[in-house]
């Protein structure tokens, strides 16, 4: 996992994960529906890196509810590839809307899947749009 620092104009971080057999469709290939879960991945990582994580923002009364999702498939995925997904903010939120671009590579660096989730920052217990919590707005305005 990395956290690109330069240019300070967006927050851009990596991770990692291996496709599981589970993953794959009948002609060995990654199925298209998993890219959801490999794009929280690498939000929830994203986060993290921050020394963050979606807990401390519902411990916090705020949760984050995908409202918006887009998907371009590239190149396919087989079982047992490592691939990263590169997550990146390229605006800082000031609203209620956080907007994540993300990339899939393989692992030689082949550019396979692209995606754009947009998510809200709501309450949890009014489910009521609200702003991004300070604690981690503190830290994503450094990279902006």
């Amino acid at each position: 996992m990395t956290i690109d620092h330069s240019p300070l104009t967006m927050f851009t971080a990596e991770t990692q994960i291996r496709v599981r057999y589970a993953e794959t469709d009948q002609m060995n290939v990654v199925y298209y529906g998993n890219y959801a879960q490999y794009f929280e991945v690498g939000r929830a990582e994203s986060i993290r890196q921050l020394g963050f994580t979606y807990k401390d923002m519902e411990a916090m009364g705020v949760i984050m509810p995908v409202v918006e999702m887009h998907c371009r498939y590239l190149r396919t995925a087989h079982y047992d590839d490592l691939l990263t997904i590169k997550t990146t903010l390229k605006e800082l939120p000031t609203d209620h809307k956080i907007e994540f671009h993300q990339e899939v590579f393989n692992e030689n660096k082949k550019l396979l899947t692209v995606g754009r989730v947009v998510l809200y920052f709501v309450t949890a217990n009014g489910m009521q749009k609200t702003t991004m919590p300070a604690q981690l707005y503190d830290k994503l305005k450094t990279f902006f």
